[in-house]
């Protein structure tokens, strides 16, 4: 089995810093960023020890196939995606929250709801839910941006209360998060799925506010199979997922939710490459075509080139 990409090293010429995310390495220049999606994986807030062979290759590919295709409604940070684990944009100031939108009712949602939880970011829901229900319309449940730890939920009310975001700039998050949402909607019916939840991130170059980090992948999205939802739901059955709520699915039978004191459990390579797949699988969903492996043989050669050229 491939071994995946951890981490990168690479120190390039008019490089003014770096940043390492849970899942990316961000080189940062002038007015740019060039952004490597590593194959490394993180739930509960806590990178996992060991990376998934291609899923960076996944992410990186799924978000610009969705930032092209969404362009015209909502305008994005990318300038180009010069290699299948690299992309390179214009340097954002970020917002400090995450726009999270939700059509149904699943993962962090439905457990809070379980846990009796009738109102999430100081939106209501109603009564008498079942896990993975249709919401009676999406709802935008946003989280505070963590630069270290676990992001938090909050409220509109208390964004605009603390100063975080602007009245006048949330107005335009929420336009942009309902008109984003609205069009992965629609591209994941014609592929077959349907588009549970999901996230995006926005920033500020001059006074444009911009669509930054990746979209509508995996690490950021829910997806259901369509075809089998309606009969699934009726039956009280789990739906198939493409996402990685399976990943934390299998840490919380394992006794692991990042809460002090808990450790990792021991990821075995059979897993690791179940992981994979899923991944792959993903891909060949969403974007309808077969996914093409790269090639591991000096693949961090291959993206510092890329990088260095488009910088």
């Amino acid at each position: 089995m491939e071994k995946g990409i951890k981490e990168t090293h690479f120190n390039f010429p008019n490089q003014k810093g770096f940043y390492k995310g849970k899942v990316r390495d961000v080189y940062i220049f002038e007015d740019k960023l060039a952004v490597v999606a590593t194959d490394r994986i993180s739930a509960f807030d806590v990178v996992l020890p060991k990376p998934i062979p291609y899923k960076g290759q996944v992410l990186n590919q799924i978000a610009a196939r969705f930032l092209k295709a969404t362009a015209d409604l909502v305008p994005n940070w990318v300038t180009a995606t010069p290699h299948p684990y690299v992309t390179i944009g214009k340097k954002c100031e970020p917002f400090k929250v995450e726009m999270v939108i939700r059509g149904y009712l699943a993962g962090h949602a439905a457990r809070e709801y379980k846990a009796g939880k009738r109102s999430i970011c100081g939106v209501s829901l109603p009564e008498g839910l079942a896990e993975n229900d249709k919401l009676p319309h999406p709802i935008i449940t946003p989280t505070t941006k963590a630069s270290e730890g676990h992001d938090e939920d909050i409220s509109k009310e208390a964004i605009l209360a603390q100063g975080i975001v602007s009245q006048e700039d949330y107005e335009v998050l929420e336009k942009y998060t309902h008109a984003l949402f609205a069009k992965g909607s629609e591209m994941a019916k014609e592929m077959g799925l349907i588009l549970v939840d999901t996230k995006y991130e926005f920033g500020k170059y001059g006074d444009q506010i911009l669509l930054i980090d990746e979209i509508h992948t995996p690490d950021s999205s829910r997806y259901f199979y369509a075809d089998k939802y309606d009969e699934y739901q009726k039956a009280g059955l789990a739906q198939k997922q493409l996402s990685k709520e399976f990943v934390r699915q299998w840490l919380i039978i394992n006794g692991f939710q990042g809460k002090e004191g808990q450790s990792v459990p021991e990821m075995k390579d059979e897993f690791i490459e179940e992981i994979s797949n899923r991944y792959i699988e993903l891909y060949e969903n969403i974007i309808g075509e077969p996914f093409v492996k790269s090639a591991y043989t000096d693949l961090e050669g291959s993206i510092e080139k890329a990088i260095l050229e488009n910088i």
